[in-house]
């Protein structure tokens, strides 16, 4: 074999093992790429599969209040509004005005029952949340709190009407109601805030305190995050949780 055809034979030999060599990187690559995509790919179907267990668990959640709310009322209700129309029978009756006391005393137990189990059936049944617009919500709730505790509560809104799903304005009001609650209960703030703005295409909710602030990676604020983060996934929202000494904001992002 002469010079030449070593040296091709050696150039042929180089040009084969670095074809081979990059067909094993692209090798290689394609499969990480289509591993990654794969795993996106079970990861948002996983997501997704949250997301309609979650909003299957708040349908749920309704359809059942709604369901204890009619059983109260119709049942309960009934049967306790029997038993104080016997009572007030037996003290128009009874000839032994000693224990005419303690028949009105049941008959006036039996009222309050009623009375509180009357609320307790509206509040089941109430379908506000369908009725109402999110401002006015948000507004409500923001009151009833502001009413019934020493914490100054203040709400605006720049949102004048807005076309929300059921879901969204049950989510936004569940998540304001445990700010509400955690701040109050745990910051020892003076001041809420609570705004909610539309921009474009987008909708900001922001909750924020003036309270002593909390570590948001502790074990003892799981529960009350977690429940947070996923009504959150629910709607398709950004959720971004800050807190320090100076209080904190809880703000969240949702595309309309």
């Amino acid at each position: 074999m002469g010079r030449t055809e070593y040296l091709i034979t050696i150039i042929i030999f180089y040009l084969f093992f670095i074809s081979f060599a990059v067909a094993i990187v692209i090798y290689v690559r394609q499969y990480r790429i289509k591993k990654k995509e794969h795993t996106l790919m079970l990861y948002k179907q996983q997501e997704e599969h949250q997301k309609e267990l979650l909003s299957t668990q708040i349908e749920i959640q309704h359809q059942t209040m709604q369901h204890i709310g009619r059983e109260i009322h119709d049942n309960i209700g009934q049967k306790l509004t029997l038993a104080s129309l016997y009572t007030q029978q037996l003290a128009y009756e009874n000839k032994a005005p000693q224990i005419n006391d303690s028949i009105e005393n049941i008959s006036v137990i039996i009222n309050h029952a009623l009375v509180e189990l009357r609320k307790l059936s509206k509040s089941l049944t109430d379908n506000s949340v369908a009725r109402y617009s999110i401002s006015k919500l948000l507004q409500t709730e923001c009151d009833s709190v502001k009413d019934i505790r020493s914490c100054k509560v203040t709400f605006s809104s720049n949102v004048k009407k807005i076309d929300l799903s059921y879901e969204t304005k049950s989510v936004l009001l569940r998540i304001l109601q445990e700010f509400l609650q955690n701040s109050i209960k745990h910051s020892e703030c003076k001041h809420i805030i609570v705004t909610l703005n539309k921009e474009s295409d987008v909708l900001l909710f922001d909750l924020k305190d003036d309270g002593k602030g909390f570590d948001t990676q502790a074990k003892s604020n799981g529960i009350g995050l977690s429940n947070m983060k996923k009504r959150a996934e629910i709607i398709g929202s950004s959720f971004y949780l800050h807190s320090d000494h100076n209080g904190t904001k809880l703000t969240l992002h949702i595309s309309l």
